[in-house]
C-alpha cells in the first residue's frame, strides 16, 4: 500500500506524540488505565496461582495485613472488636486491648500507618517483640500520643518497666512528635539485636539499645476509649533474622519436643 509522504509524516508525528505522552505519564507518577489494569491483572494472577498475600513484595517486605481479612492476626482478649473496612484494620473497644500477629519475629524492619480518631481522648501504638497471654499483652511499644508532651515515636515497655525513652519525668525536657488527630502517621521500626530505631513520617525519633526481649509478636493497640475507632493500614515487615539463628531455634524446639 502506498502512503504519501504527507500521511507518513502525520503518522510519525502521532506515534512520537503517543510515546511522549506515555513517558510523561510515567514521569508524573501516572499511567494509562489500560496499563494499570494489565499490571493489576498480572499481580492478581501471581497471587491466585497458589501464592498468599504474604508473598514477598518490593524490597523483600512481607504484607502482614492483606487488606481483606484478619488472616495471620488474633485477639487474645475476651473484649474488643477488630474488622476490615476499605483495606484498613479498625479497632473498637470499651477498654484497652491489642490485636497481635500469630507469628513471632526477631530482627526486622516493620512499617505501618496509624490514624487516631478525629476528636476526643486517644492513644495508641505498635507493639513489637511483645509477649501474648490470655487477656494480656506486654513488651516493647512504639508510642502514638496526641498529647502536648509530644512523645509519639518514643519507646515504651507496656505492662512492665514503663518509659524507656524518654524517661518518666522528662516531659519538659524532651519533645519528639505530637501525633495529629484524624491523619495518617507513618511508622518504621528497625530491630537489629538489642538496637532499636523508630521513625515517624521518615524522621528518626528514637535510637536506643535494650536486650530484654529478642523475639515476639507484632501488635496494634486500642487504648480503650468508648466510641473511638483506631485505624491501621499498610502493615508490612522485612525479616532480617539470620537464617542460622532460625535453624538453631528450630533445632532447640525439636529437641525439647522429643
Amino acid at each position: 500500500m502506498y502512503l504519501s509522504p504527507g500521511i507518513m509524516a502525520s503518522r510519525a508525528v502521532f506515534i512520537a506524540a503517543t510515546i511522549f505522552t506515555f513517558q510523561t505519564s510515567l514521569w508524573a507518577g501516572t499511567m494509562p488505565q489500560e496499563v494499570k489494569d494489565l499490571r493489576y491483572d498480572r499481580t492478581m494472577a501471581k497471587l491466585q496461582d497458589g501464592e498468599k498475600e504474604e508473598a514477598v513484595t518490593e524490597e523483600g517486605f512481607l504484607a502482614l495485613f492483606n487488606g481483606e481479612n484478619l488472616e495471620g492476626w488474633k485477639n487474645p482478649f475476651s473484649w474488643g472488636e477488630a474488622e476490615v473496612v476499605d483495606g484498613e484494620i479498625r479497632l473498637t473497644a470499651n477498654k484497652k486491648f491489642f490485636l497481635v500477629t500469630e507469628a513471632e519475629y526477631s530482627d526486622f524492619i516493620l512499617e505501618a500507618e496509624i490514624q487516631l480518631p478525629e476528636a476526643g481522648v486517644s492513644n495508641s501504638g505498635i507493639m513489637f517483640r511483645c509477649h501474648v497471654e490470655p487477656d494480656k499483652v506486654f513488651g516493647y511499644q512504639a508510642e502514638c500520643d496526641p498529647k502536648g508532651r509530644a512523645w509519639t515515636g518514643g519507646l515504651y515497655d507496656e505492662g512492665r518497666r514503663g518509659w524507656l525513652f524518654p524517661k518518666a519525668g522528662q516531659e519538659k525536657e524532651v519533645r519528639l512528635v505530637q501525633a495529629p488527630l484524624g491523619e495518617w502517621i507513618r511508622y518504621r521500626i528497625e530491630c537489629d539485636g538489642a538496637h532499636f530505631r523508630i521513625f515517624i513520617n521518615d524522621e528518626l525519633i528514637t535510637d536506643q539499645h535494650d536486650d530484654v526481649d529478642a523475639t515476639g509478636h507484632i501488635g496494634i493497640q486500642h487504648h480503650g476509649e468508648k466510641g473511638q475507632t483506631y485505624r491501621f493500614r499498610n502493615i508490612r515487615l522485612k525479616d532480617l533474622t539470620d537464617p542460622k539463628k532460625k535453624t538453631d531455634k528450630n533445632e532447640t524446639v525439636d529437641k525439647r519436643d522429643g
